[in-house]
This record gives C-alpha cells, sequence and structure tokens, in this order.
C-alpha cells in the first residue's frame, strides 16, 4: 500500500486477521465433519507438522500451497470450501 497510512496499514492488518481466522475455522469444521476430534491426529495422519496445523485452526497465516495440501487431505475443492465460509 503505497502511501498508506498507519491507519490504514492497521486496518488492513485487522481485516487479513480476520480472514485468516475465518479460514481456520472452516478448516476445524472440515475436519470435525470428516471425524476428526483431534487436530494433531488428523495432521499427523496427512503427513502435517501438528503444531503448525493447530496455529492454522486458529487463524495463523499459511501459504496457498499449504491450503491447497489441506484441502486435499480434506477432500474438499476450494468452491465448496469458500462457499461455506459465506455469511
Amino acid at each position: 500500500m503505497k502511501g498508506a497510512t498507519d491507519k490504514d496499514k492497521i486496518k488492513l492488518e485487522a481485516k487479513q486477521a480476520a480472514i485468516y481466522k475465518k479460514i481456520g475455522a472452516r478448516i476445524k469444521q472440515l475436519r470435525k465433519e470428516k471425524g476428526y476430534s483431534s487436530y494433531e491426529d488428523f495432521a499427523y495422519e496427512n503427513d502435517i507438522n501438528r503444531s503448525q496445523f493447530g496455529k492454522y485452526e486458529r487463524g495463523a497465516d499459511m501459504r496457498i500451497s499449504t491450503l491447497v495440501k489441506i484441502l486435499d487431505a480434506l477432500d474438499v475443492d476450494l468452491k465448496e470450501f469458500v462457499k461455506g465460509m459465506e455469511d
């Protein structure tokens, strides 16, 4: 954001954090729907770092490639994933 004020940057960061939390909540919802009560079991069985996966479910930033890997493990395509996030 060239020329952005500190206030603008703070707003953007807050907006991004809210989106990351929504993504994490959706991942958690889908994991539970697949029958995994534990995020650690899901991560272990799908070769995803367990502590990092827990952070993703809590709203940590992640790479697109990581999201694709998680969606593949959940057997969910991107369209279905995003559709479930709509308000």
